[in-house]
């Protein structure tokens, strides 16, 4: 899959330390783009710009926590700096909650979810699209989850967060996409990251239970779901508005 128009365009993309958020750093690097990655995670990053090193694009990495104001508005001045405006925004970074039922969810993991995942969505969005609608034109790709569409996919906090980044996502696309600004969500079902390292330890049961359970019968590799990122910020895909992708081997249609 090739999209000469990534071509020097400027992506910026958060949790680009691991999983989805590195495959995607490395799919628009190899497209030409040029990436800004931004995380918490400074091995990580570091092991992305190894990942990158031999691609036609640039990448450059930003250590920072997208619920911080202080570090996202840096993160976006170092992108602005290096590569000019930003085009393409993907909002990947999150955490989960151990499926945590709201009993057992104390209000600090409550408050570090919804930040991360939800606030950190809004934050970087808010600083990054004055300048999508000063150019007329931007893409917006949230990360939500299965989780954000039917129960089980996470706990009270996690499910919870990434419902609302269903919603914010499509009021998103509502609100500017007559000023050129496009929207949408991808929800991805059991994909295998190093945030779902846990479901792979010891005798790796709750892994097989989840491939078994899923209909393709197997887990995705985070590069599917950054092909799939490459197509949905495309022009090929330009009257997708405001929309929810699911990508989860057929886990949403038993």
């Amino acid at each position: 899959m090739h999209f000469d128009e990534y071509r020097k365009k400027t992506i910026f993309i958060t949790g680009a330390a691991s999983g989805i958020g590195q495959a995607q750093a490395v799919a628009f690097a190899n497209q030409g783009a040029n990436v800004l990655g931004f995380d918490l995670d400074e091995i990580g990053l570091a092991a992305t710009i190894e990942k990158t090193n031999d691609v036609t694009g640039q990448f450059s990495a930003y250590i920072g926590d997208v619920s911080e104001k202080r570090d996202i508005a840096a993160a976006v001045k170092q992108a602005n700096s290096l590569f000019g405006p930003i085009h393409i925004l993907l909002n990947t970074a999150g955490i989960l909650d151990d499926y945590t039922p709201t009993l057992e969810t104390t209000e600090a993991m409550w408050d570090r979810v919804l930040s991360i995942n939800l606030k950190g969505t809004f934050l970087v969005t808010n600083q990054i699209l004055p300048q999508m609608l000063a150019e007329k034109h931007g893409v917006i790709i949230n990360m939500a989850s299965i989780a954000g569409m039917v129960a089980g996919g996470g706990g009270a906090a996690y499910t919870a967060s990434k419902h609302a980044i269903i919603g914010y996502t499509k009021q998103l696309d509502h609100d500017y996409v007559k000023q050129g600004i496009r929207a949408n969500a991808i929800a991805p079902g059991a994909i295998q990251t190093p945030m779902n390292a846990a479901d792979f330890a010891g005798d790796g049961k709750m892994a097989a239970w989840v491939a078994n359970e899923t209909p393709a019968g197997r887990w995705a590799k985070p590069e599917e779901v950054a092909s799939l990122s490459l197509f949905l910020a495309s022009e090929q895909a330009d009257y997708i508005h405001g929309t929810v992708m699911t990508i989860d081997g057929g886990w949403l249609e038993k």
